[in-house]
């Protein structure tokens, strides 16, 4: 049994999903810290000093009554809140992430084709009678100067 999961583990497809998945993994930790650290902050001082990730509304108050001014504040004190602007920083994180996907797969489509580009239009043919390569639109050979029958 640990063989045959070898064996399939070892197969190209499995092998690369698996590098696939973990550098995923590391690019959607960058993009998060792009939004929340690069992007968000000169955003929220545009927007009058909003911090996307404290926009929160309160459901039920926790232990301690609000209102709480920061999103840990509320957290701290057990409230029930709902947390839009971490939802809002996701969201955008996410279409970071899927817009850099489709510029990979746009890139892999656009060298497969390249890779399947049909072959280009002989140049060259064999004469009949001394089989030495002459151009395509030759009557006549070059080199045994035989006359060449026109083929279709």
């Amino acid at each position: 049994m640990l063989k045959e999961f070898k064996e399939f583990a070892m197969r190209g497809n499995v092998v690369d999903m698996a590098v696939g998945v973990i550098i995923g993994g590391a690019f959607g930790t960058i993009a998060k810290s792009l939004v929340a650290d690069v992007l968000m902050p000169p955003i929220g001082l545009l927007l009058g000093g909003v911090d996307f990730s404290n926009l929160f509304v309160t459901l039920k108050d926790g232990a301690t009554a609000g209102p709480y001014h920061a999103l840990a504040d509320a957290q701290a004190a057990g409230a029930v809140t709902v947390n839009y602007g971490v939802f809002l920083n996701s969201v955008i994180s996410f279409l970071i992430v899927a817009f850099a996907v489709f510029l990979v797969i746009k890139a892999i489509n656009q060298m497969k084709r390249e890779k399947e580009a049909p072959p280009a239009e002989p140049t060259t043919k064999e004469c009949t009678f001394c089989q030495m390569t002459i151009p395509i639109k030759a009557r006549r050979c070059g080199h045994c100067t035989s006359e060449l029958v026109k083929s279709a």
